[in-house]
């Protein structure tokens, strides 16, 4: 059985792993998947993770750090100009200066604070507060 979106399935297993406490969670492999956790990682939003190469399908183990209240895909995926991204903050997060949205660029993944410094636009793809 296939899955329609990886990436939402990964993050409500975060999302759930966190709502019962637990500290660590496993998720199936996939190259968006750990890019997204670099950018959760160097956030602190999560502790650490290792890919496990075991057979036939590779999985991640992340250690969670306890720090996500939510985290979700966004769908569908808009495309978003450097001087937009305040429309999404209001719709998305909470409040001001609280939680991120991530965001492909063409620089790779990154939060929509650093693609604001960058002056990039790109495509949401998730939001963690």
């Amino acid at each position: 059985m296939s899955l329609n979106d990886p990436i939402a399935d990964a993050l409500n297993n975060l999302n759930n792993a966190e709502n019962v406490a637990k500290s660590n969670c496993v998720l199936n492999y996939s190259k968006l998947l750990i890019s997204i956790l670099d950018v959760l990682k160097n956030e602190g939003y999560i502790n650490n993770y290792k890919i496990i190469d075991s057979r036939p399908h590779k999985k991640i183990e992340v250690n969670l750090g306890g720090k996500i209240n939510k985290c979700k895909a966004i769908k569908p995926r808009f495309a978003v100009k450097n001087n937009d991204f305040e429309k999404f903050e209001k719709s998305y997060l909470i409040s001001r200066d609280v939680g991120l949205l991530v965001v492909s660029t063409t620089n790779g993944l990154m939060t929509h604070k650093d693609a604001k410094k960058l002056g990039l636009g790109g495509r949401l793809l998730a939001y963690i507060y």
